[in-house]
């Protein structure tokens, strides 16, 4: 089953922000683009992964799907278009195997982000796998995957200093907001209700900051509000008369800018200061336009400089990492053995239940010839040694394929299987098709 799984992505190193935007799927049309294309590749799950500074797609080939590359599709997928010769190979990384699950073990651990250690994106790994278990393309292996990538992350915050001090690209951003607020204190305007506006209304609002959510929706933004004692205005109200404010932190999932020139002007016309209003665009692709802000003298800080920022301490950060590097060693030998008890679970129960068949067959011949005259009780007891014999028999077999599925060469069981009679082997090889969907057996 490990080898099933496999990974395709690209992140803010290839290309910054607007390389990194082409690959993310608009919001509209998402959900049913993903079905699609797991339908069309015969992928068995598949999650999809979008964050500030990564787009990933997980995923696991079905039991008789080839494991192949299929980055061009992948390609076709989140860019909306077909790759030019070579384009999708070079652009697009992809990882197979235990490959794949280490790269979502380091995503989750947030050992492989432009901010090391960054908090965020342990919820929006969770939110990928939810919206999968939704949309009814997770499985037994993107279960077990998430888990336990799930399960690292935490330990990794909780028993290394991985996670000390400022690891979050929104507290990046929200420090360049307190320098604005500084020199001209006001109300900020979080526009869009998501990891990184939580974040910084964490930060924010302990520093004393009034806030303003702006949101299209009005549940989450009202939701956000009453955490922080801020107020709310929807973003068509915002647009239309916004709230005065001394800056903007804008991260939304909008295919587009959501603000335009005019209602960029309106925002400067009233900021209480009278400078400018100080824009922070975390969105991937950018919710404000740069060349908007340019033309008006806006200040606008977007992803691009966020990163780079986040880059220059990634390699002091790197070296506080070892621990946590190792606590992902350890997560993978632990997945092996979870994806091995999972998969081959129920062709472990089918051999001791063909043990106990046997084992009652034989009993039942004995009833009926020598041991005919025994009574109740005396049959009773022959059974619950002969069903215990059976267990110890089946245990002998069951230690030596959990020895060749851990350390044997490829092909082992199937070769176990083949020494069989034909019909006990095919009650086996059915309970491996039971392991690789994870549905519970019906016997």
């Amino acid at each position: 089953m490990l080898e099933q799984l496999g990974m395709i992505g690209v992140t803010w190193r290839q290309g910054g922000a607007e390389s990194l935007a082409e690959f993310a799927l608009p919001h509209d049309g998402a959900e049913e683009r993903l079905r699609a294309f797991a339908v069309e590749l015969g992928l068995a799950e598949l999650a999809y992964l979008s964050t500030c500074n990564r787009v990933e797609l997980v995923y696991a080939h079905g039991e008789r799907t080839a494991a192949t590359d299929i980055r061009p599709a992948a390609f076709k997928l989140l860019a909306g278009r077909e790759p030019s010769s070579g384009e999708a190979t070079r652009r697009l990384r992809a990882w197979q195997g235990e490959g794949a699950a280490e790269h979502l073990f380091l995503i989750a651990a947030g050992l492989d982000s432009a901010c090391v250690g960054e908090t965020e994106i342990v919820a929006q790994v969770r939110s990928c796998h939810e919206r999968s278990t939704r949309l009814g393309l997770s499985g037994a292996a993107l279960e077990l995957l998430f888990g336990e990538a799930l399960r690292i992350a935490a330990r990794v915050r909780g028993e290394t200093s991985l996670g000390a001090g400022r690891v979050s690209l929104a507290e990046i951003a929200v420090a360049r907001l307190r320098e604005r607020l500084a020199r001209t204190t006001g109300t900020v305007a979080l526009v869009g209700v998501s990891a990184m506006t939580e974040r910084a209304a964490i930060s924010l609002s302990a520093a004393g900051v009034p806030l303003v959510v702006v949101n299209r929706s009005a549940e989450p933004a009202q939701a956000l509000a009453d955490r922080f004692g801020a107020v709310w205005q929807s973003l068509d109200a915002f647009r239309a008369e916004p709230a005065p404010v001394e800056a903007v932190l804008a991260a939304t999932a909008a295919p587009g800018p959501v603000f335009e020139r005019a209602d960029l002007e309106r925002i400067a016309a009233r900021t209480p200061s009278g400078e400018p209003p100080l824009i922070v665009d975390m969105a991937v692709p950018p919710d404000v336009d740069p060349a908007a802000c340019t033309k008006l003298a806006i200040p606008r800080v977007g992803m691009d400089e966020i990163v780079a920022h986040a880059e220059r301490n990634r390699a002091a950060r790197l070296m506080e990492a070892a621990e946590a590097r190792e606590q992902v060693d350890r997560a993978l030998a632990t997945l092996k053995d979870r994806y091995t008890e999972r998969y081959y679970g129920p062709l472990f129960g089918a051999l001791q239940k063909r043990y106990r068949i046997t084992a009652q067959e034989g009993v039942k011949r004995l009833f009926r010839k020598e041991l005919k005259g025994l009574g109740e009780e005396e049959r009773a007891a022959v059974e619950i040694w002969c069903e215990v014999l059976a267990r110890r028999f089946a245990h002998i077999p069951s230690l030596g394929l959990r020895g060749l599925l851990h350390s044997g060469p490829e092909g082992s069981v199937e070769a176990f299987l083949g020494g069989l009679d034909p019909e006990f082997a095919d009650e086996l090889r059915a309970a491996l098709e039971v392991g690789a969907t994870g549905r519970e057996s019906g016997s």
